[in-house]
């Protein structure tokens, strides 16, 4: 590998759209590649270099990450016709910081390594807020010498970079954590549920209850949204049910009762129904004025 490291991006999305500029601005070259063309003339515009295809993107990186919707698509970037592995070079290491399957990512791992390209499944946690502070935490599985390599390039995304053992393993510590956050924002919305029901004020709540034990991640970041009436995406409904829907096959598996985590994913399936497939998983409180009988977020 050669002393710059040059790096392909393909996804530039809520989260890629911010994570490659943070990489570029550390000083490394950045070539992008997007299925939506316009995002890509965007990126040309602050400093990227645009490809044709993830094949060419692969032909001009010695790492190559992925940040795209399903495991659909991680294959088709990864393994399609022009695709990643049809333009890598021997030595090439492939990043995947999508949120996948973890049995289909040792699969594509087994397949990149058919072509002496090393593997690192790397997704993130933090939405798209760490995307553009670069504050995400890194789960990271595969051989502990190639993220080594590779600890350059994430590091300017990253707060946080845990190897979590062998290929699937960051996959699996992702599912562990959608299923908190599941779990959480349900909590959330039956807290700011009752607190309304109550009188009590719901910015008086939140000072007390984010100090305190009963904090979390989606109290903290995600409940002044709520009690604004901002349902915007930071993390969509749409991906949310994906990951639950990943962790409940997982769990299947394993044979292993996922009661919380079922309720919240048929709760989310409710604000699908109203339409909500692409607003913030905090647009779950939609589905408990329905349920309460209650207004709680105000109109925007």
């Amino acid at each position: 590998m050669t002393q710059t490291i040059h790096v392909g991006f393909i996804g530039l999305g809520i989260m890629g759209k911010s994570m490659w500029r943070h990489i570029y601005q550390a000083g490394f070259p950045v070539t992008v590649w997007n299925r939506t063309p316009v995002k890509m003339e965007e990126a040309m515009k602050l400093g990227a270099k645009v490809a044709g295809s993830p094949k060419e993107v692969a032909k001009v990186s010695d790492i190559v990450i992925t940040m795209v919707g399903d495991t659909p698509d991680v294959r088709e970037v990864v393994e399609g016709e022009n695709g990643i592995l049809s333009g890598a070079r021997p030595g090439t290491i492939l990043i995947d910081m999508s949120t996948i399957s973890p049995n289909a990512t040792r699969e594509i791992a087994k397949h990149a390594a058919a072509k002496n390209v090393y593997m690192l499944d790397a997704p993130v946690s933090g939405g798209d807020i760490g995307a553009r502070e670069g504050t995400l935490s890194i789960m990271v599985g595969g051989e502990a010498e190639v993220l080594e390599k590779a600890r350059p390039i994430l590091e300017p995304m990253a707060k946080s970079i845990v190897h979590c053992g062998p290929i699937g393993a960051g996959q699996t510590v992702k599912a562990c954590n959608q299923i908190l956050c599941g779990v959480h924002l349900l909590a959330m919305v039956e807290a700011f549920t009752f607190a309304k029901k109550a009188g009590v004020d719901l910015e008086k709540m939140l000072e007390v209850t984010t100090q305190g034990a009963g904090g979390s991640w989606a109290l903290s970041n995600l409940g002044p949204r709520v009690v604004k009436g901002d349902l915007d995406p930071g993390f969509s409904v749409r991906f949310q049910q994906k990951d639950l829907r990943i962790a409940l096959q997982e769990a299947e598996r394993m044979e292993i009762p996922m009661l919380g985590t079922s309720m919240v994913q048929q709760l989310l399936r409710s604000v699908q129904a109203m339409g909500g497939d692409e607003d913030g998983t905090h647009a779950l409180i939609r589905v408990m004025e329905q349920l309460a009988q209650i207004k709680i977020t105000p109109e925007k």
